[in-house]
């Protein structure tokens, strides 16, 4: 599928702009008191787009740094160019490329690559999901005693009460353990490859959420909001898991705040 090798080839020339500057003294702005950009964001953008542009000239871009022509296609990609950008700031190797390609309103294809290991996550629509080339699915754990779950926190955790900071205490308590690696695409493409069981966050854009979601749901995993409602990426909340414990993943949700 040319669509699919035009993905991955697009978030090839982004990973390598973000490997290029990786390490090196580079400029840091600030969008918010906690939500950085650097140039390394910029330039992995627009390796991206140049090499989604120069076979899709007339598809839509939806991209997490700059603002883009709508020429109303049905075809939409949505690329976080560096998800991660605060671990990539501090030199912390946990950062990644995510794209994915929405048609008509639903995503069909997800590819998610961390530069630094070198791991490539592709998923398309029907065709299940692979990492490195190799088939993925996810966890067989079936309770959430047992399971290690990931999150994250939204850029306005300091003036908004809907920080996710009370589910995260009852997830402490009620799990195994819960980590907050800092890239959702990662997380959830965590989820799918069996690494975690679970994943929720709040807030979060639909760049961050297209490519993974599609790899969770190909890997045989569960999506939904914080009610237990069908998943929106445009949306406020997220939750991933094995579908094996999402119910008692959405008891918990359902105690705490919502955004």
């Amino acid at each position: 599928m040319k669509m699919l090798s035009v993905a991955v080839a697009a978030a090839e020339a982004g990973a390598a702009v973000l490997m290029e500057m990786f390490g090196k003294k580079i400029r840091i702005d600030h969008k918010g008191e906690v939500d950085l950009v650097t140039e390394a964001d910029r330039a992995a953008e627009k390796a991206i787009v140049e090499t989604i542009g120069n076979q899709f000239p007339e598809h839509d871009i939806l991209a997490e740094e700059g603002k883009y022509a709508d020429r109303s296609s049905h075809h939409r990609w949505i690329i976080d160019p560096l998800d991660g950008t605060t671990n990539y700031a501090h030199s912390f190797p946990w950062f990644a490329v995510s794209i994915g390609l929405e048609v008509e309103d639903e995503v069909v294809i997800g590819v998610v690559l961390n530069p630094y290991t070198r791991e490539l996550y592709v998923a398309e629509k029907g065709a299940g999901a692979t990492l490195n080339g190799k088939s993925i699915s996810v966890s067989a754990i079936d309770r959430l005693d047992l399971s290690l779950l990931a999150t994250g926190f939204p850029y306005d955790r300091k003036q908004s009460q809907g920080n996710n900071y009370d589910n995260f205490i009852n997830f402490q308590q009620s799990a195994q353990a819960c980590r907050r690696p800092g890239a959702a695409c990662l997380d959830l493409a965590s989820v799918a490859a069996g690494r975690f069981d679970g994943y929720w966050e709040m807030k979060l854009k639909p760049w961050d959420v297209a490519a993974g979601q599609l790899l969770v749901s190909e890997a045989g995993g569960q999506l939904s909001n914080f009610g237990g409602d069908r998943l929106d990426i445009y949306g406020n909340e997220t939750v991933a898991s094995n579908g094996l414990i999402h119910d008692a993943m959405i008891t918990i949700l359902r105690n705490g705040n919502r955004p």
